[in-house]
């Protein structure tokens, strides 16, 4: 089905690295807990499963964000634990404890008998996908995503979130024969899923490497870097209209890596709080084959007063430095957002404070 014209691209113009006229700004988990509207939605579905495969609540939370702020982008609502769900391992929310696995892989004969699933057990996001989008009726991008195959592959082993990754961990020094063979399907599943959204209309995908900041130098590499790019290796360039889909990759705790993640063949490298902008810049967003960045100010700053947020921002903005302005080149740019997922206590009004701050504070930078 046709889309809208896009009215505001300065998002995904950053995303190739092109000047805009001001840094556009997004937030991880915009769409969540934090707002009354959407603790109100997910009430009448029932459950968070029951929010995330009603196409018309996933809609509609998905442009509850926008409703009330200028945002750059929208980010499709879903979870990054989809993809095991639709390989039968169970999935369920139970209150107070975050995401669970009712059948978790911990053994040969599970992982032997896993395989990418069929894409038609989620059509529920794709159409999801195709809702939004016509929604959205041009207004900003849509923003696809997935898990990374070791984020994936740690809920997956461990049945739940952990504190130690001890049961994952466990499995990769002791048999990193089963681990390979775990992280190859979940690639190769990330990256048909992946394909789907663009299919379904999808203008920029994002990569969620959320716990590979917790493996060992060297470990990073092999079990979580190699499985991105096998990821990437196989992704669409174009999307349902006929536009190239650019390609983010967000590794909390990876600011270590900066240089080999350079080598990723993706257009957007996420920064957690931990990394100087700067720094990153001069790594990985300067020159050819260099990489637009996003991020990255602790979401805790959101706790503060506005004129705390205020001067925040501005210590990233500078952070930065000045952002690419040649309308006839390609150069360093920069995506504001946090640094991690907002938290569902952030005030509404001060994430208000922020995306004003952003918008305001970058088109002065660039003397507008």
């Amino acid at each position: 089905m046709p889309f809208a014209p896009l009215k505001n691209d300065t998002f995904l113009r950053a995303c190739w690295r092109q000047a805009t006229d001001h840094t556009p700004v997004w937030l991880m988990r915009q769409a969540g807990r934090y707002l009354p509207e959407y603790v109100a939605t997910r009430a009448r579905a029932g459950s968070f499963m029951g929010l995330a495969t009603n196409v018309d609540y996933a809609t509609e939370v998905t442009l509850q964000p926008l409703a009330r702020y200028p945002l750059d982008a929208a980010i499709l609502f879903s979870d990054i634990l989809t993809v095991p769900d639709a390989m039968g391992l169970g999935l369920s929310f139970e209150a107070g404890e975050g995401p669970r696995f009712a059948r978790p892989v911990r053994d040969e004969a599970a992982i032997g008998a896993l395989e990418v699933p069929d894409m038609d057990k989620l059509r529920y996001v794709f159409d999801a996908v195709g809702s939004i989008r016509r929604a959205l009726d041009g207004r900003v991008p849509l923003i696809g995503f997935s898990g990374s195959p070791w984020t994936l592959a740690c809920y997956m082993v461990e049945g739940a979130g952990s504190s130690d990754y001890r049961l994952v961990k466990s499995l990769l020094y002791s048999r990193p024969d089963l681990m390979h063979r775990l992280l190859a399907v979940n690639a190769d599943a990330v990256a048909a899923y992946l394909n789907a959204q663009i299919d379904a209309g999808a203008q920029a995908v994002m990569i969620f490497d959320s716990w590979g900041g917790v493996l060992a130098d060297g470990a990073f590499q092999d079990f979580s870097l190699a499985y991105t790019a096998r990821v990437l290796s196989q992704l669409q360039r174009q999307g349902a209209d006929g536009q190239p889909v650019p390609r983010i990759v967000f590794t909390k705790g990876g600011g270590l890596w900066l240089e080999a993640m350079r080598a990723l063949d993706c257009e957007v490298l996420g920064l957690d709080w931990t990394v100087n902008l700067g720094r990153a810049r001069t790594l990985v967003g300067e020159g050819e084959g260099g990489k637009a960045l996003q991020g990255n100010i602790d979401p805790n700053v959101l706790f503060a007063p506005p004129e705390r947020i205020e001067a925040e921002v501005a210590k990233v903005l500078q952070a930065f430095g000045r952002p690419h302005c040649d309308p006839s080149s390609s150069g360093p740019t920069h995506i504001f957002n946090l640094g991690h997922g907002i938290s569902q206590f952030t005030p509404p009004d001060h994430v208000a404070a922020l995306v004003a701050a952003v918008h305001a504070q970058s088109r002065a930078l660039r003397g507008l």
